[in-house]
């Protein structure tokens, strides 16, 4: 890391895309890395890469769509902080997110899969680890500014957040009937929506000694992040990839490393919203005290009623 002393950042989502390209980064700074996310050859692969850019790595494996993963994952940091394995905690990127492509699927503790994966999973691992940071951590949440709709937005009929009480956001559509992309598109806005809602009540939560900020890493079509949608739709994400101008993750990744490690970033708290390495100022809709409250109540209460119950294997 750039700042005087050495640290450890932990990432979700580290194999592909956005999170390879920021890890990649992070390794040539000289952090400890905790890489979290699915076991398998990817994961392994990135942490050698990692490694061989002179990091020292732990792979944590953790499906993300399970919150008994999440809390093992959690618990399994605090035993290597504890022991001394790895330096202390100064920053986590919550990076991982997904697009699911049918709104009726949930995740193995019955939620809603984008809104389970790509906000209950980070709030399940930000809470229990919020008394390992050392002093003057960084938590940086990868936001999206699909949470409203712009000209450009519209004409691409990317759909903006639709916000609800966080219980029914949490709720599977029900019916037989596909809900199809729009709904999608809404799902994931709203999940987006409810990480800038999480990133303030945290930093009134976690004090001075947590920073938080939202990073917005432009718009990347063509990422693993829409492999569920139909094939025609991902092949006009990957057409639109290659526009000039268009963010990528190899652009976007050291922007996002550099936010979670680079000293000139170390004053961002608040849930500071940067647009690449731009500080930007986020749309009324997107401060909320109110809503920002509650969502932190029923955050608790959804953890908490997961924990109680076993896991459903069934997603249908």
């Amino acid at each position: 890391m750039t700042s005087t002393e050495p640290g450890t950042v932990l990432i979700t989502g580290p194999t592909r895309n956005l999170g390879r390209h920021t890890t990649l980064a992070l390794a040539e700074r000289g952090a400890d890395l905790l890489l979290v996310g699915r076991p398998g050859p990817d994961l392994t692969a990135v942490a050698a890469e990692a490694r061989a850019r002179g990091a020292r790595v732990h792979e944590i494996g953790c499906d993300l769509s399970r919150l008994a993963d999440v809390r093992a994952a959690a618990a399994t940091v605090r035993r290597l902080l504890a022991g001394g394995a790895v330096h202390p905690l100064r920053a986590l990127v919550a990076n991982a997110g997904v697009v699911s492509a049918d709104t009726r699927l949930a995740s193995a503790d019955g939620y809603e899969l984008t809104f389970a994966v790509n906000y209950l999973a980070h709030a399940q691992l930000i809470g229990d680890l919020l008394d390992s940071f050392a002093a003057a951590a960084r938590v940086v949440l990868v936001g999206s500014n699909t949470y409203h709709a712009n000209v450009w937005r519209r004409m691409l009929h990317v759909p903006e957040a639709r916000w609800a009480d966080p219980v029914e956001l949490a709720r599977p559509a029900a019916g037989d009937t596909h809900p199809g992309m729009t709904e999608a598109g809404i799902a994931y806005s709203t999940a987006k929506l409810a990480l800038l809602y999480y990133a303030h009540e945290l930093q009134r939560h976690a004090g001075a000694r947590v920073n938080v900020s939202v990073f917005e890493p432009g718009w990347m079509p063509g990422t693993a992040l829409g492999r569920g949608a139909p094939p025609a739709v991902q092949a006009i994400g990957r057409a639109l990839g290659r526009v000039p101008g268009v963010s990528t993750p190899r652009r976007s990744g050291p922007l996002l490393a550099a936010v979670a490690a680079d000293e000139r970033w170390a004053h961002l708290r608040d849930g500071a919203f940067v647009v690449k390495s731009r500080p930007t100022a986020v749309r009324p809709v997107a401060v909320d005290p109110d809503r920002e409250r509650r969502l932190w109540e029923a955050t608790a209460e959804l953890l908490a009623r997961a924990g109680r119950r076993p896991a459903a294997r069934d997603v249908l």
